[in-house]
């Protein structure tokens, strides 16, 4: 009867190890298949838009994306320093449903470009992990911000490490709550150390220039010095 009970025990313990073991492969695999392929349709969607000078994501990929509010994406972030080709959607908000989709947007931080201090986060594990390799970064890299009428190029300069509730790296001028901004500054934040939520990593930076669609050539500034490091690295 003991042995019964024990086989039946092991046999229980080893079908639990499958599923966390299955349940491992989704979050950390899985779901960055299925991310990165929806926010490579949303890019292609917004580029689009923004070179015919639209007005929006087509109705076709809006409606695939039902938590998504209307217009929520509305710029395209691209960083040199994770890969030549790197892209991801910058959405409003910083809900789940937005990070799942690409980049969000702190509620009430400034505009791309506007005077203030433009706050995004990412993943930096599962759902695409956009900012993955975000302690890469080094100073003087570029963060590009696509719009549909300017694109803003901004320029990495300070990081740092703080605890989940320390916000004071979001407000409009970084780590001084109150004071009154006077530059166009940027920061990124996501989870530190990688595949834990400890603490957040924060990288700041501040806008170098502002270029007019019509003029935009992202060969002009998508170089880097020392080798490019990929997201999914």
């Amino acid at each position: 009867m003991i042995r019964r009970l024990v086989g039946g025990l092991g046999e229980l313990l080893i079908t639990a190890g499958a599923l966390v073991l299955l349940f491992v492969a989704w979050q950390l695999w899985w779901t960055d298949v299925v991310a990165e392929r929806d926010q490579e349709r949303i890019v292609q969607a917004l580029a689009d838009d923004f070179a015919s000078g639209g007005t929006g994501l087509p109705p076709e990929v809006a409606d695939a994306y039902p938590d998504l509010d209307e217009d929520a994406a509305f710029a395209i972030v691209r960083v040199p320093r994770f890969g030549e080709d790197y892209a991801r959607p910058v959405i409003e908000g910083t809900g789940r449903p937005v990070l799942e989709l690409g980049v969000g947007h702190y509620d009430g931080s400034a505009d791309p470009g506007e005077v203030g201090n433009f706050a995004i986060a990412g993943h930096r594990t599962t759902y695409g992990r956009p900012f993955h390799t975000i302690d890469a970064l080094r100073e003087g890299d570029r963060v590009i911000i696509e719009t549909r009428p300017e694109v803003f190029v901004y320029e990495i300069e300070s990081s740092e490490i703080v605890r989940p509730w320390e916000t004071q790296v979001i407000q409009p001028v970084p780590d001084d709550p109150g004071a009154a901004p006077e530059e166009a500054l940027i920061t990124m934040t996501s989870c530190h150390p990688k595949y834990s939520a400890t603490h957040r990593y924060v990288t700041h930076g501040r806008l170098v220039e502002t270029v007019p669609r019509e003029q935009w050539r992202l060969e002009d500034w998508n170089d880097v010095t020392g080798p490019r490091v990929s997201p999914e690295a």
